[in-house]
């Protein structure tokens, strides 16, 4: 039963690494490119697998790649943000597809590359996964301040001295941090579903954006440990579970909140107004 707590533990940290990037993810609306992202893995993974090279490598390049790729045709080209990841989107999958066509010997892992393997998560994994999260601990508290004023106004934060586009840049970061991060559980083709659900489950909760990633992270652990009991129990692929579990505590939650407020109309979370000046907001949401 050792793998089972290695998968729980190995899921636990990545779910942490996923509610405090995801939140920024569902409030900043990046889920586009966080999917991109955990598409444009598979020509990095194909070719690492192909030369027998660290799988988690071959994607962590090839993600990086995706990232600096999509910031530099929206710097220096004509093209809009979502035009940019949806062109690198097809084209990187569509390379992936041809490596992985050229070669007979991949079909055997083609199946957990792309909807993931939490069993096979070892005692040697558990250690990147644990660094990850701490980096993205340390690094969301330290931008934190900048991403809340470059999301609501980025006029603002060039005046206040945050550099909104540092901090965008390191978003963007974190997020193909948590994307690679997450790829061993959930596969390439379901990350986003990590990344995003427990967020979602977490906001109607939450007033503050640290609450939000504290109780995100929570339902995050919460819809690894549920999958893998369905898993073990029902015989379905672990890595799906997960993510379909994450799924369905998000319509649960909103579902469970939205009755709660409509049984006590009086007693309404305060919440921040789109009609609010900029600086209110962020007071309200930080």
């Amino acid at each position: 039963m050792q793998f089972l707590q290695r998968a729980l533990l190995g899921g636990a940290l990545v779910a942490v690494i996923c509610g405090v990037v995801g939140t920024w993810v569902v409030i900043r609306g990046m889920a586009f490119l966080g999917e991109a992202i955990g598409h444009g893995m598979l020509p990095g993974v194909a070719i690492a697998t192909v030369a027998g090279a660290p799988v988690l490598l071959g994607a962590a390049v090839a993600a990086a790649v995706m990232s600096a790729t999509i910031g530099l045709l929206q710097r220096r080209g004509r093209l809009s943000y979502d035009t940019s990841i949806g062109l690198l989107f097809v084209g990187m999958l569509s390379l992936g597809v041809i490596i992985v066509s050229h070669s007979r010997s991949f079909a055997t892992d083609a199946t957990a590359l792309l909807f993931g393997d939490i069993l096979a998560v070892g005692a040697t994994d558990l250690i990147p996964l644990a660094s990850a999260a701490a980096a993205t601990i340390l690094l969301a508290a330290v931008f934190h301040r900048s991403f809340v004023v470059a999301a609501f106004d980025r006029r603002i934060a060039h005046v206040l001295g945050r550099r909104p586009t540092v901090a965008h840049l390191v978003l963007v970061a974190l997020v193909t941090l948590a994307v690679v991060a997450s790829f061993p559980i959930v596969g390439s083709l379901l990350v986003v579903g990590l990344l995003l659900a427990p967020a979602v489950a977490a906001r109607p909760w939450t007033r503050t954006i640290p609450a939000t990633m504290v109780v995100a992270s929570l339902f995050g652990v919460f819809a690894v440990f549920l999958g893998l009991l369905v898993s073990w129990h029902a015989g379905t692929a672990a890595g799906s579970s997960i993510a379909l579990t994450a799924v369905v505590l998000a319509f649960v939650s909103g579902g469970v909140r939205a009755g709660m407020r409509r049984r006590r109309p009086n007693q309404s979370v305060v919440r921040a107004e789109p009609t609010m000046p900029a600086h209110a907001r962020i007071e309200v949401i930080a």
